[in-house]
């Protein structure tokens, strides 16, 4: 008994060093933390979570400070200041980090996830995790995957009620090849556009329309200078919260430890909110005056089967490993 007793009280003594220990290893620190998002955008409310359960995990010591707004520059700024340690972390589209690692395009492929089950399973799983290590070589750490959702197409012109009705309309699409790409595979005309030149393009009529979530579409008010929505959930979004490599590698364990916890349980957080917003927002936009359609399966599968040489022509450019692992992936899933 006696022997049983000491046990327990070295057991508690080393316990309490080893958590003495993890206390001294956690300094009075505070981060950096930037989106382009703004107000509700789903990438603010993860950003608070995140904060909070850093705060909290960390006695206080570990504090993150929001930028929101776009306030600290563009994505791209961002990503510079990251890379240069200036800036702590961000969060934003993961497609944007294409410029940065090419595999990473592979989220701007129209029409690759079914549903969230399916996206949820590839990015928290091998290969996802696989995506973002190929970051660190470029001084970024990839922490987590959060949601910004599926993208539909909003116009002034018309409603679209079958693939052929995309024709001819001129739309705004994030800068990149392959949005440019499959925009054009549909017959319309694609305008590449910053985000924040958006709003004033649509109502100066410079551009008939545009494609972006449901939470974008609402948050910015498009109904104010865009009648008809349709939801073509042609792609979907991760987000990809990032952290400098350079500060990363001066933190503790503990520190680490800190950080990856409270990204994992910010991710449950805000994918929960962005889902939840989504019915909310489409009921915001309908309450102002937006028309809501949706493709009938028919007029999906030639969306689709438009999109397959967008995606042949891009898989080279993404690397065919990466593709045929997603794919692969995939497939296993939907079996």
């Amino acid at each position: 008994m006696k022997r049983l007793v000491l046990k327990s009280l070295v057991a508690a003594v080393a316990l309490a060093a080893f958590g003495m220990a993890s206390a001294q290893d956690i300094r009075e620190r505070t981060f950096k933390f930037a989106t382009n998002g703004a107000g509700e955008h789903p990438s603010v409310a993860g950003m608070k979570k995140f904060s909070e359960l850093v705060a909290a995990k960390s006695g206080g010591k570990m504090q993150v400070k929001m930028f929101v707004g776009g306030i600290l520059g563009s994505d791209q700024a961002n990503i510079s200041a990251i890379q240069g340690g200036t800036l702590e972390m961000a969060v934003m589209n993961t497609g944007i980090l294409a410029s940065v690692a090419k595999e990473l395009a592979i989220f701007d492929f129209p029409f690759l996830f079914a549903n969230n089950k399916e996206s949820d399973a590839l990015v928290d799983g091998p290969v996802g995790k696989k995506l973002h290590q190929k970051l660190e070589a470029k001084g970024l750490i990839g922490l987590s995957y959060w949601e910004l959702g599926y993208r539909e197409i909003t116009n002034s012109k018309r409603p679209l009620l079958k693939v052929e009705d995309i024709e001819g309309l001129k739309l705004r699409v994030i800068p990149n090849p392959i949005n440019v790409a499959w925009v054009k595979a549909l017959g319309a005309n694609p305008t590449p556009l910053p985000f924040p030149e958006v709003y004033s393009a649509l109502e100066q009529k410079a551009i008939d329309g545009q494609e972006n979530p449901v939470s974008v579409i609402a948050t910015s008010k498009f109904w104010e200078v865009q009648k008809y929505m349709t939801m073509t959930n042609h792609q979907y979004n991760p987000q990809s919260v990032i952290f400098s490599k350079k500060i990363w590698d001066s933190l503790s364990p503990a520190e680490r430890k800190i950080l990856d916890d409270s990204a994992d349980e910010a991710t449950k957080y805000q994918r929960e909110q962005a889902r939840a917003a989504v019915a909310v927002n489409m009921e915001l936009l309908k309450k102002n005056g937006m028309a809501v359609s949706e493709f009938a399966p028919a007029e999906v599968a030639k969306l689709r089967e438009k999109m397959k040489p967008v995606i042949a022509q891009f898989s080279a450019n993404v690397g065919e490993e990466t593709v045929a692992e997603v794919q692969a992936e995939l497939a296993k899933m939907r079996k």
